[in-house]
């Protein structure tokens, strides 16, 4: 039975990706488009989200708002718990980060748990919000102590990155964007070694996800 759950879910969720662009935007542009994006610290502390809102809505000359379900230190046993808040927002696209603190070894938490918490979150997500349209991302490199306490983090990334390719979803990754600067340029944008300071993460997020979210609409 849970196969053909499953099965269901992978099914509604291609016919909807096979509309295209043109489906996601459809929203009559008097109509607000809303973001939600769900995660860590890297999240509620990222400053990341005025400027992703203010550059979807100069790009796409309509009205955004990008709202924020996220808490510092959350792992994704939180996201199982806070789902509903998500849900209760009904936002049109979720962009959700959760692997970096399941990956932390002061948290005791495998893949297969963290594996087993997202496949419900967007269980969840697939099932109440049907139309929504999710985003995975990848953030920043964690350097230092920071990294050292999370040796194994990008195993947790490609755990979620094949969820999100399991669910239909989209997985957007900014460490390729991260890995242009130096070691000492890093260093300076990460002085804690695992929060950006906003101005950085904004430079380094916002451009991506908003090429993203438009389909290269607002390139130059």
């Amino acid at each position: 039975m849970q196969h053909w759950a499953r099965a269901c879910i992978v099914l509604s969720t291609a016919l909807f990706l096979l509309c295209g662009q043109s489906c996601r935007f459809s929203k009559a542009s008097d109509m607000p488009i809303k973001v939600v994006t769900f995660g860590t610290s890297l999240t509620a502390r990222g400053g990341w989200q005025q400027p992703l809102e203010d550059a979807l809505r100069s790009c796409m000359k309509q009205s955004v708002s990008v709202e924020s379900v996220a808490r510092s230190g959350a792992t994704s046993d939180w996201a199982l718990t806070n789902v509903q808040e998500v849900v209760a927002r009904r936002p049109d696209i979720v962009v959700i980060e959760f692997y970096a603190n399941d990956a932390a070894l002061n948290r005791f938490m495998s893949i297969a748990h963290s594996r087993r918490n997202m496949a419900e979150v967007l269980g969840q997500l697939r099932r109440q919000l049907p139309n929504t349209r999710i985003i995975i991302m990848a953030m920043n490199p964690f350097i230092g102590l920071r990294g050292f306490l999370r040796p194994f983090i990008d195993h947790y990334i490609d755990a979620h990155h094949k969820l999100a390719e399991d669910f239909g979803a989209e997985f957007h990754d900014n460490r390729p964007a991260w890995a242009r600067l130096s070691s000492d340029e890093l260093s300076a944008a990460i002085p804690d070694g695992a929060h950006p300071k906003p101005q950085m993460a904004s430079a380094i997020i916002v451009p991506g996800l908003v090429e993203r979210i438009t389909a290269g609409r607002c390139r130059n």
